[in-house]
């Protein structure tokens, strides 16, 4: 009996170790996949539907606008290659980085320049003129280091550019209603799961945590969640409508802030003092002549 009894905690045991071993490889898995799932590929092939081009052609025009008057010497575009956001930008070297390899950015174009982790930039310390990051801290496991990473690499004065969805708009509120469905067990996504919303003033308030001044900012994109090319062309007049009437209301936002470093005044010590200048006799000014007693003490009087 003891020897029995022996045997099973002697098996109980084991069960209890290969379940923790089992959890220990589960909750690994699950971080790979949170990580993998962390990545631009499902947003990149989400740009190839219609309305994904409808979003790729606003952005586009964006962001030639504001590159263009950047000027540098480096220039990073971090994440989503498939959308040429530095393709008319002045500045000579600029590369695009990605966190993983996939079929649609190992031949994109731009073609890419580096694989990089978005909260550990391989840049050392203000040596960037522009960082562009197109939806890039939606996607990031953590989008606060993502941005300090970028006030890192940033010379001062140097300009970041960001783009991402609007939770308060129409594609923000069918993408909460999907994510309501999906625990229920229905699957009806419009935009990739993925993609974790941050707000526009939220936003602004971790740039200025980070001493980033926001130069200006837009919204865009305000049609409905629809996908197909002939629903899209009939709500076009909704871009021009909400550009006017519901402006905070585009289902995308637009920023472009400038990294500020604050100066300081150096105050030297002052190692010679002024000399003290003795006083002086001051004629008068009424008769222009010395008075009496500025006289003698002028010319005193010899004693003898």
């Amino acid at each position: 009996m003891i020897l029995q009894a022996l045997d099973k905690e002697r098996v109980n045991r084991m069960k209890c170790v290969d379940a923790n071993s089992c959890a220990i490889q589960d909750s690994t898995h699950l971080f790979m996949d949170h990580q993998i799932i962390r990545s631009t590929a499902s947003l990149a092939s989400w740009l190839q539907t219609p309305a994904g081009q409808y979003l790729a052609a606003w952005e586009t025009a964006q962001f030639d606008r504001v590159v263009s008057d950047v000027f540098g010497f480096h220039g990073l575009q971090l994440g989503l290659s498939p959308l040429p956001a530095l393709r008319n930008s002045r500045i000579r070297h600029c590369w695009v980085a990605e966190n993983e390899v996939s079929p649609l950015t190992a031949h994109g174009n731009p073609p890419l320049g580096l694989f990089a982790n978005s909260v550990a930039l391989p840049f050392t310390d203000q040596s960037l003129d522009l960082v562009v990051l197109p939806h890039t801290l939606e996607l990031s496991i953590d989008p606060h280091a993502t941005l300090r990473e970028v006030e890192r690499v940033l010379v001062p004065e140097g300009r970041v550019i960001i783009s991402g969805f609007n939770p308060m708009s129409l594609w923000g509120l069918r993408q909460t209603r999907s994510q309501w469905y999906a625990r229920l067990g229905f699957s009806n996504y419009f935009l990739p799961p993925e993609i974790d919303f941050i707000g526009y003033r939220r936003l602004r308030d971790w740039l200025k945590l980070l001493s980033f001044e926001v130069e200006g900012g837009r919204f865009g994109c305000y049609l409905p969640s629809v996908q197909t090319p002939s629903l899209i062309a009939k709500f076009n007049w909704m871009d021009k409508a909400g550009d006017r009437w519901w402006p905070i209301l585009g289902s995308v936002y637009f920023l472009a802030a400038v990294k500020r470093v604050r100066g300081m005044r150096l105050i030297s010590p002052v190692w010679k003092h002024a000399k003290v200048g003795s006083a002086k006799a001051v004629p008068s000014v009424n008769s222009g002549k010395v008075s009496r007693a500025s006289s003698e003490v002028l010319n005193p009087k010899d004693p003898s």
